[in-house]
């Protein structure tokens, strides 16, 4: 019994691991763009291996910010033509930053993410 706690044990660590790479991977993506592709990937080819965890909800969040900010940088490009865009661009880096952050505090603290 004791050897199955353990080898649980190491499945989280190491799935938190995991998880960590994908926060960095998103951040990278501010100088990297290709980072986040390689990031939105795993998250959908790792999402079975962490559900019923709270790294399951680190996922839904990371996938969730991914998807959101990609649509937001589209609509901040189409309105560029109309000196908006701008807003919307400088808004979606700041909430990208934040969504990163949070994530990476919370995993730290080995806490899931809400919503």
């Amino acid at each position: 019994m004791e050897n199955v706690a353990v080898a649980n044990a190491e499945i989280e660590k190491s799935a938190k691991s995991l998880t960590t790479l994908i926060y960095v991977l998103y951040a990278a993506s501010f100088l990297v763009g290709i980072t986040a592709i390689v990031a939105i990937i795993m998250n959908y080819i790792k999402k079975g291996d962490v559900a019923g965890t709270f790294l399951e909800s680190h996922f839904r969040w990371q996938i969730r910010t991914f998807w959101f900010g990609l649509l937001w940088s589209v609509v901040g490009g189409l309105l560029m033509v109309v000196v908006v865009g701008w807003a919307v661009i400088a808004a979606n880096f700041v909430w990208l930053i934040y969504r990163i952050v949070k994530g990476l505090l919370r995993l730290n603290e080995n806490k899931p993410m809400y919503a």
